[in-house]
């Protein structure tokens, strides 16, 4: 089936998400749709399944003018999608998620389970998967999960296939295979768009590639292409991609962490007895699978959990039992993975933002009032710096863009006497120009002498940033390797098998 998308329109109140876009898939072909996050990518994925209407423009298949009232019409035309978050209940099993919405009765009120395990069978040994039907969705593995997405469109008879942002929750070993499995859709016939910001998978898979910026497509490109000319064509201009950094230099400063456990208030284990070492002038890089604890440990480290055991030091200074001030205090600077929640608050200025964490004394608080000409001067100072993009410190931080309201964090949390440097998803929905900044400011901070923490589900990123990589699997440790590690054991080790050339203890 021919898909074909002309001048797409969506906007939502002044935004222009999507701007006449124009889109063709053949048959037989996998189509990279690449840009950025928050380029458009994904509005136009939904226009196409139903999810929104558009402001303007024609979807058609085979030639013919399509009208979808919702995901249901999409799908009866033979279009489906694998959404980047999955659309499945936990608490049902394999054979009831593929029905669910389509579901076909034996009788009066009974549901015909038998078609749908059958469905499963048979979509799975074309495919070689190894899908239980009756198996309950919330106790398979994640990339065991994304497959049951893939059955429940193909059930259906989709032709269409999106895959949008898909890789974002896999191990290297588990995206090799997605790979894998959209090539033999391809084969089999079915037209394949590929949403992605990850320049790795385009060119390992892609037939061609449109390239969206600011919800307009900006050009086309070929597989062949490199990262930097992709990259160039997602932002606009030259981008350095490699991370350059000398060999570290080790000084004394140390942040120790000792059989830390962290407990949820619902009494589950998020992090189960981990050890680990960072000396100052090195990264130690903590690479998983997003929900493997990784999130929870940052929060340990700067003081936002309360029931937690073990040690972690700074400098032989124990910062297990003191609040996020005194943390803060013992020189730790923090990213948060969600900057927009924790690390902003959206009304208030770049300059308030700026300032935020720094409003209990000199010099920006004296005698109970605010210094507002010293913290003006500071603010206009770390906005060139940091080359932060506004119009003004008085401009409200949320309506920056996500690489200048990261800029914004980074400035504030660097800008203090550091200790430590802990930073979570550093470059989460962040443009391409912005994460070549962001790993230059992390790469300094290491340089001198700082012990630095880093977090990210990039596995890219973790690589190019480590000394050494901690991997973390349901809450543990699997092992602590040199960052030249191939990506093959790191992969294994996300997950949960630990190579034997480590104990898991960061020394």
């Amino acid at each position: 089936m021919r898909l074909e998308l002309r001048g797409i329109t969506k906007r939502f109140g002044a935004l222009v998400a999507n701007d006449h876009i124009d889109l063709v898939v053949e048959p037989g072909e996998i189509h990279c749709l690449l840009g950025e996050n928050g380029a458009g990518k994904s509005t136009l994925m939904n226009v196409l399944y139903g999810l929104y209407d558009a402001d303007e423009g024609e979807i058609l298949l085979d030639g013919e003018v399509q009208s979808f009232a919702g995901p249901g019409d999409a799908m009866a035309a033979g279009i489906g999608m694998v959404h980047q978050h999955f659309m499945l209940v936990p608490v049902f099993s394999v054979a009831e998620n593929v029905m669910l919405g389509h579901e076909r009765t034996t009788g009066p009120g009974v549901l015909d389970l038998g078609s749908a395990r059958e469905a499963v069978r048979s979509t799975a040994a074309r495919f070689g998967f190894h899908v239980d039907p009756d198996a309950v969705v919330e106790d398979l593995p994640v990339g065991v999960q994304q497959r049951v997405e893939i059955i429940k469109a193909l059930s259906r008879d989709a032709q269409v296939l999106v895959f949008d942002e898909p890789t974002a929750v896999l191990t290297p070993q588990e995206t090799d295979e997605l790979m894998a499995i959209m090539r033999q859709l391809r084969d089999d016939g079915a037209a394949i768009v590929f949403i992605t910001h990850k320049l790795r998978e385009v060119r390992a898979v892609a037939d061609r590639i449109t390239v969206v910026r600011h919800g307009k497509v900006v050009g086309e490109a070929s597989p062949t292409a490199t990262d930097a000319e992709l990259a160039s064509l997602m932002v606009g201009r030259a981008v350095e991609l490699t991370v350059h950094k000398e060999a570290p230099r080790l000084t004394d400063n140390e942040l120790a962490v000792r059989d830390l456990v962290v407990a949820l208030p619902d009494g589950q284990v998020a992090v189960d007895g981990v050890s680990f070492t960072v000396r100052g002038g090195e990264v130690l890089a903590v690479a998983g699978v997003q929900g493997n604890g990784q999130t929870e440990l940052t929060e340990a480290l700067i003081g936002l959990h309360d029931d937690v055991g073990g040690s972690i030091l700074l400098d032989g200074a124990e910062l297990v039992g003191r609040s996020v001030r005194q943390v803060l205090d013992a020189g730790v600077g923090f990213v948060p993975e969600d900057r927009s929640t924790d690390g902003l608050v959206g009304e208030f200025t770049v300059a308030e933002n700026l300032v935020l964490d720094r409003t209990d004394g000199p010099p920006f608080v004296k005698a109970g009032s605010l210094q507002l000409g010293a913290r003006d001067e500071f603010a206009r100072e770390k906005v060139h710096e940091y080359d932060v993009r506004t119009t003004g410190i008085d401009l409200p931080v949320g309506r920056l863009s996500g690489g200048n309201q990261q800029k914004v964090v980074l400035a504030r949390e660097l800008s203090r006497d550091l200790r430590l440097f802990v930073a979570a998803q550093p470059t989460r929905g962040v443009d391409v120009g912005s994460i070549e900044f962001i790993h230059k400011q992390i790469v300094a901070t290491r340089d001198a002498g700082i012990p630095v923490v880093v977090v990210s589900t990039e596995l890219d990123e973790a690589v190019a940033l480590a000394d050494r990589i901690m991997v973390m699997y349901r809450g543990k440790v699997v092992g602590v390797v040199p960052a030249d590690t191939p990506r093959d054991v790191l992969g294994l080790m996300m997950a949960g098998i630990a190579p034997e050339s480590t104990q898991g203890e960061a020394a």
